[in-house]
């Protein structure tokens, strides 16, 4: 994909968009070697073996992601360990990413050794809050405690990902029952995952099995990101943060919004956080499901303005888990996600426990390839930039340096960008002006070289010794991106660093560099 060769607008009005998509597009298969977008694979038993995580390393995979409302500690290690080993095999930055279980409401256990009950449309059920019970098809334990004074008649509650839908009748705060209406027939299993929409669940963001999780095996093992699941507001941010402690302080912390308070709370969230990840599986269940796509635009957005990189995860490709092909749909799916601004894609169960783990990558990363082919950059330069200053009226210096420098690289056509970065954040803001050229961040941390590579758009990171010698820096890029093939003699760079170097948020340079 050679997207800073696009013709420019001089058009004055607005366009329909696609102008520079044109039959041999459709046709001609992009560069998926030069892809933009970031992929995170959930690991599971489909990719157990180092010999599988490296097929998914050469498919596209950037972070491996482990999935903490499943297994244990001694076996997330055991994976991690191949996950390491197959990253130092293939000589690439792997991030690595804890995805929190979270509070959660449940249903609970059966009577006389029942598997499943079976439930008619239009009979009633009982759930009661004494999660000890064990129930049938008109009485049903649920775990969460303040369930009776939560809700209200005419109130939904989903079960088992919405398979079920009851509607409250009536709620007894003494005895801890709820009087539900059932509303379609469903047969369903034990311990089923229980939403209620529109409802602020009293619940806390951390639970114990969380803090345990992030302190005893996340800090432990040196994780680069938290993926905290049902933030609501600010504070639990700032909660998390407690938890990493010292020890764990570059640890970043992407939030999951997942129900209404979320959405309500965002832009306070998006202040405090490193990250967002537009969870659409429960928010599917919090808010009409019609309504999930708009609230996918309007927080990738916001991200984007905000300069913070931004995850669309589930159902992605959610067909490939047992076929070895995705639906249209689901391409279009992942395709518009790209459109809409989004830094990163997940898979979940199609590389955990699918039968096509590698072609669910290799697909997904064709697919983020063939989206951003059809992007104008420049265009996509400008509407980001109006965007900010839209929005905040002013840019802080190291933010004008990095804008100007990705338009001065889409004037030259320069064929790099050179980033010199302790902490990331330079990297972040060069990313977040959406450069079409490789752009490669030389940094002395190993996990500030694994968060730029694994979720800044169009980031390449590699780990140099610190060095007050900026030219000799400079030089040391330019021999990567040369071995890699990126640039020959001859060709321009663009080059972002700070005045004083090795000292984090001084960025405040940027110079054009002929190789």
């Amino acid at each position: 994909m050679i997207a800073n060769t696009q013709p420019r607008s001089d058009k004055t009005g607005p366009t329909l968009r696609g102008h520079s998509i044109d039959l041999d597009k459709v046709l001609k298969r992009s560069d998926v070697t030069f892809r933009h977008t970031k992929i995170i694979c959930t690991m599971g038993p489909a990719c157990w073996s180092v010999e599988t995580v490296e097929e998914l390393i050469d498919a596209g995979m950037n972070v491996a992601r482990f999935n903490f409302s499943h297994g244990d500690h001694e076996g997330h290690a055991a994976c991690l360990s191949r996950v390491r080993e197959a990253a130092m095999n293939k000589g690439v930055k792997v991030a690595i990413l804890l995805d929190t279980k979270g509070p959660e409401i449940r249903s609970g256990f059966f009577a006389n050794g029942a598997k499943k009950i079976e439930l008619k449309k239009g009979e009633t059920i009982t759930l009661t809050t004494d999660y000890e019970f064990k129930g049938d098809a008109t009485k049903l334990a649920c775990s969460y405690p303040s369930m009776a004074t939560s809700v209200t008649p005419g109130q939904s509650i989903l079960v088992a990902d919405g398979s079920l839908v009851l509607t409250v009748l009536e709620a007894d705060a003494t005895t801890g029952d709820v009087k539900c209406r059932i509303e379609n027939n469903a047969s369903i299993g034990e311990r089923k995952n229980m939403n209620l929409p529109g409802v602020v669940v009293d619940l806390p963001t951390l639970t114990d099995k969380d803090i345990d999780d992030i302190k005893n095996w996340g800090v432990k093992h040196n994780v680069d990101f938290i993926a905290a699941s049902f933030v609501r507001k600010a504070d639990d941010v700032v909660k998390i943060r407690e938890v990493l402690g010292e020890e764990g302080k570059h640890i970043q912390v992407i939030c999951k919004i997942e129900n209404q308070e979320g959405l309500e709370n965002y832009d306070s969230i998006l202040k405090v956080t490193d990250g967002i990840m537009v969870a659409r599986g429960d928010l599917g269940m919090e808010i009409p499901p019609e309504k999930v796509f708009l609230a996918q635009k309007m927080m990738i957005r916001k991200a984007n303005i905000a300069g913070k990189p931004v995850v669309t995860a589930t159902q992605m490709l959610e067909s490939m888990i047992s076929n070895p092909r995705p639906t249209r749909a689901e391409c279009s799916d992942v395709a518009n996600a790209v459109l809409d601004g989004t830094d990163c894609v997940m898979l979940s169960g199609e590389t955990a426990n699918g039968e096509h783990p590698k072609a669910a990558v290799s697909i997904m990363a064709h697919t983020c390839a063939e989206a951003e082919s059809a992007i104008n950059f420049d265009g996509l330069y400008q509407a980001v930039r109006n965007s900010v200053l839209q929005s905040y009226g002013f840019m802080s210096i190291a933010e004008s340096v990095t804008s100007s420098a990705v338009k001065t690289a889409l004037d030259i056509q320069a064929k790099a960008i050179i980033v010199l970065s302790q902490s990331g954040n330079t990297a972040r803001l060069i990313s977040k002006f959406r450069p079409p050229m490789r752009t490669l961040v030389l940094t002395p941390f190993e996990s500030t070289a694994r968060q730029c590579a694994g979720v800044l758009k169009n980031m390449s990171a590699e780990v140099v010794e610190s060095n007050p010698n900026t030219n000799f820096l400079v030089g040391e890029a330019v021999k990567i991106l040369t071995g890699k093939g990126w640039i020959s003699s001859g060709d321009v760079c663009v080059v972002v660093q700070g005045e004083n170097v090795g000292i984090e948020g001084s960025t405040n340079t940027m110079r054009v560099l002929k190789v």
